[in-house]
């Protein structure tokens, strides 16, 4: 299901592109924060707690005029971080690895298909509300070192959907909730079990062009 759903949004994504010539084009830069939970796939392996990363970045969309719907895409450096408690576990406990902030930095390229709501009589050129969706490709290009005992993916994939609002055709502002198709990481250790990434996140971005 996840797959097929994966399949669509790059569908129409790609479909998007035969459009392009009525598009208006904006750039603009982007600024957030995360709250990610590293979540291992058997849940009772070891406590993990959420824990807040940053994200900043670069953001292009194409706006469709009279369809209201945009597409858009951007390079964001993002920090997944989480408190894993290896200590609980006499695995861990006994090789002198006790409670560790795990940080993963990874530079994340997200894709959207957005719908904004622009029928509101004139208020929307104060604001705008939106959905979206879309998947996110993210690199990892470093971590917490504990290769001892961690092994990080080097790319992965990710679903994202989103609401949010644009205010003065200026800024955006939206919430959204993620979370990995693939694995994150996993353990080197108790059968190398693999954890993902589940992550809310909330982000501005002001764009330099209307």
């Amino acid at each position: 299901m996840i797959k097929r759903i994966l399949a669509i949004a790059v569908s129409v994504l790609a479909l998007s592109v035969t459009a392009f010539a009525q598009t208006s084009t904006r750039w603009g830069v982007t600024l957030g924060g995360n709250y990610n939970q590293i979540h291992f796939k058997q849940s009772d392996i070891v406590k993990v707690d959420r824990g807040f990363g940053p994200v900043v970045g670069l953001n292009g969309e194409m706006n469709i005029p009279g369809l209201g719907f945009a597409i858009d895409a951007s390079i964001l450096y993002s920090m997944y971080s989480s408190k894993i408690h290896f200590g609980d576990w006499k695995v861990w406990n006994s090789a002198g690895l006790n409670t560790k902030t795990v940080m993963m930095h990874n530079i994340d390229i997200p894709l959207n298909l957005k719908l904004k709501y622009s029928k509101l009589n004139g208020f929307e050129n104060t604001l705008k509300p939106m959905i979206y969706f879309g998947p996110t490709f993210s690199i990892n290009v470093a971590g917490t070192n504990s290769s001892d005992h961690l092994k990080y993916n080097g790319m992965n994939t990710m679903l994202h959907f989103g609401v949010g609002m644009e205010l003065f055709n200026r800024f955006q502002v939206s919430g959204e909730y993620s979370f990995a198709i693939g694995e994150s990481m996993r353990t080197r250790v108790l059968d190398e079990n693999v954890a993902k990434n589940r992550c809310w996140s909330l982000v501005l971005t002001y764009y330099f062009k209307d």
